[in-house]
């Protein structure tokens, strides 16, 4: 294939993922803008906003790529079935995933104290929040992310054109949906 075919193909597998995904992002900043309450409720919450949508798209972006490196070398199948190097790699970005929505609330609240922030969310509000929404996210960025790659795989698509937009949609859209789920209901118990 010549460099220009080559070029039109990976724009014509990327265009329709990537519209998607814009449509994606708009809804979670209207989800963003409904938050606007509970966002002064938990000083220190917009902190860790632009953070936790980040560290999806690292921890799961990663996941991605080796998952179409996997497809590619015919190491994983595109399906859902056992193979320990989808579940090494699920339980790895799993881990992952969690542990550093954890180490967000707590830096988020060490940093707001050294900042001498007046009156920041308590540190278990700060990680539980992110605890809810991280275990959440990751659940959904798993599975979402697999089902996506494997079928767009058999489809004839290559992976690599879709793991980017397919994280950053699915990372934004349930990263706030989560976070506004996680904030209710942290405020509903505390």
């Amino acid at each position: 294939m010549s460099v220009r075919g080559e070029f039109w193909s990976i724009y014509r597998e990327a265009l329709p993922i990537l519209l998607i995904a814009l449509a994606g992002g708009l809804f979670a900043g209207i989800v963003l803008e409904g938050m606007v309450e509970e966002l002064e409720r938990f000083t220190g919450l917009f902190v860790m906003i632009p953070v936790f949508l980040a560290t999806r798209g690292n921890v799961y972006g990663a996941l991605g790529g080796r998952i179409a490196s996997g497809l590619h070398q015919g190491l994983i199948p595109p399906r859902f079935e056992r193979n320990d190097r989808l579940v090494n790699a699920v339980i790895a970005s799993f881990v992952n995933g969690i542990g550093i929505s954890i180490v967000i609330g707590v830096i988020t609240w060490l940093a707001l104290l050294v900042l001498g922030w007046e009156d920041p969310a308590a540190l278990y509000e700060l990680v539980g929040i992110m605890l809810i929404a991280g275990l959440l996210t990751s659940v959904v960025m798993i599975v979402g992310l697999l089902a996506l790659i494997f079928a767009g795989f058999r489809y004839g698509y290559d992976p690599d054109n879709l793991v980017g937009p397919i994280v950053t949609t699915l990372g934004d859209i349930f990263g706030m949906l989560f976070m506004l789920f996680a904030v209710t209901l942290v405020g509903v118990l505390v």
